[in-house]
């Protein structure tokens, strides 16, 4: 199978490439970085700028399936200038992909894309399956929602389309887990504003291997990537604490603190959605990182 990947040099898109090499797949990338375009064996890069809607045409050659991780960080502090660059950036890519697969001859059958479970509302009780209409309010909300509809509009392409709602990524490479790891292993770890907002988690070895199962399985709809077991926030602050051999018994750092520091960003932290995952799991897939406790032990030794 030949495989163009957009985002291949982030966090999930590493680990897609690594296992995709691994089942022996050819891969083209597209990268906005004309010093990261390399040829190597069965591993191939190609130039595009999602702003500027440029791409190179030849990036296409004997792909069968699009897998678009393209995206600006949420991670970095949401100036104005940043949220119009989380938005745009996914929607401009989407648009790019779309205009190169309806100008070209192309074999793709297949494009999946990321999403993310932020498109779901905050909840501290409700447990939310694909089949959910309901959209979040919130910013992150308002992106997803924009960024799947985008992606919708490749079905006029006759392309079986998969999107991927992908929780919060536990990765010893970096993510979010880095960020949580940082107070704990001053000795500060604490819950978050009330400790009770579900995390839902996966393992990125998990969500690469999910890309590449629907894929194999040329799968179609909305699918929650996340582990069977969401946790609370009080509960993954304990089981990082743990793995690190860190105490954990401050106080909660209330909600109006972290608003304070993090300001609209602070929904990231804040925001409480669980995910059920029987979806993906009914097709077949097994995860391989099934609690927080293997997951973090990977990840932090």
């Amino acid at each position: 199978m030949k495989i163009l990947i957009t985002g291949a040099t982030g966090l999930v898109g590493k680990e897609l490439v690594k296992l995709c090499l691994k089942k022996k797949y050819t891969i083209h990338f597209l990268t906005t970085r004309k010093d990261k375009i390399v040829a190597q064996e069965n591993v191939k890069g190609f130039y595009w700028n999602p702003k500027e809607q440029e791409i190179d045409v030849s990036c296409l050659d004997g792909v069968e399936v699009l897998m678009n991780l393209a995206g600006a960080s949420i991670s970095k502090k949401w100036t104005t200038t940043h949220k119009k660059a989380v938005l745009e950036s996914r929607i401009r890519s989407v648009q790019l992909l779309h205009q190169l697969l309806s100008e070209n001859t192309h074999q793709v059958r297949q494009f999946i894309s990321a999403s993310a479970l932020g498109i779901y509302p905050s909840s501290l009780t409700k447990k939310y399956d694909e089949s959910s209409n309901e959209v979040s309010s919130s910013f992150l909300g308002e992106v997803v929602d924009a960024w799947e509809k985008e992606v919708d509009t490749l079905s006029s392409l006759d392309l079986k389309i998969a999107k991927i709602r992908i929780g919060i990524v536990l990765s010893k490479s970096g993510g979010a887990l880095i960020e949580m790891i940082k107070p704990i292993k001053l000795g500060a770890g604490a819950a978050i504003g009330s400790g009770k907002q579900w995390q839902s988690w996966i393992h990125v070895h998990d969500l690469a291997k999910l890309f590449l199962f629907c894929a194999e399985k040329e799968l179609t709809g909305v699918y929650n990537a996340v582990a069977s077991h969401p946790v609370t926030n009080k509960e993954m602050t304990r089981a990082i604490a743990k793995q690190l051999k860190k105490p954990f018994i401050l106080p909660n750092v209330p909600a109006f603190m972290i608003q304070l520091m993090l300001g609209e960003m602070s929904a990231i932290v804040l925001e409480s959605q669980y995910l059920n995952n029987d979806k993906i799991k009914d097709r077949g897939f097994e995860f391989t990182y099934k609690s927080i406790e293997t997951a973090l032990k990977e990840c932090l030794h």
